[in-house]
């Protein structure tokens, strides 16, 4: 039963794709339709290799950036820059360029919840970016340093 439910959203997902193309051809500045069009290739990223996942997460990101030149209080964009940049970070094994992403997702969480404060969904993940950030830092430090997060050697 999870094949056909991979396969319907990957099918789901390219015709989003597809669709948000064609129509950014007629109308290059709706930024609901970029914003789609991106929030396509983030979710079509999971279907792929990693590198090929990269590559389209950074579309994605293209996109909302662009959704946010044409209308800069975007929050879906904002909050949708930050879910593309938390998935490229759980893709990069180097644990510094892992935390910037992360840090990346954090700050547009925030910017999110500035622009629709009342949005519980994008309150959460900024919660939930916090976390993963303390969660990552405490890991990284544990791995390579052989110390905790409170600065013990283990």
């Amino acid at each position: 039963m999870e094949m056909q439910s991979d396969f319907d959203r990957l099918f789901f997902f390219e015709h989003t794709r597809k669709t948000s193309e064609a129509t950014y051809a007629k109308n290059p500045l709706d930024a609901g339709n970029i914003i789609k069009w991106g929030e396509a290739l983030v979710e079509l990223s999971q279907f792929q290799n990693v590198t090929d996942s990269k590559k389209m997460l950074q579309d994605g990101i293209s996109k909302f950036e662009e959704a946010l030149m044409v209308d800069p209080k975007k929050h879906d964009a904002l909050w949708s820059l930050g879910n593309a940049h938390t998935s490229f970070a759980f893709l990069t094994p180097d644990q510094d360029e892992a935390k910037a992403y992360f840090d990346k997702a954090s700050q547009y969480f925030e910017q999110a919840v500035d622009e629709d404060p009342g949005n519980d969904l994008y309150r959460k993940s900024l919660e939930v970016a916090a976390k993963v950030i303390f969660s990552y830092s405490s890991y990284a430090l544990r791995d390579y340093y052989g110390i905790d997060n409170k600065g013990r050697s283990s």
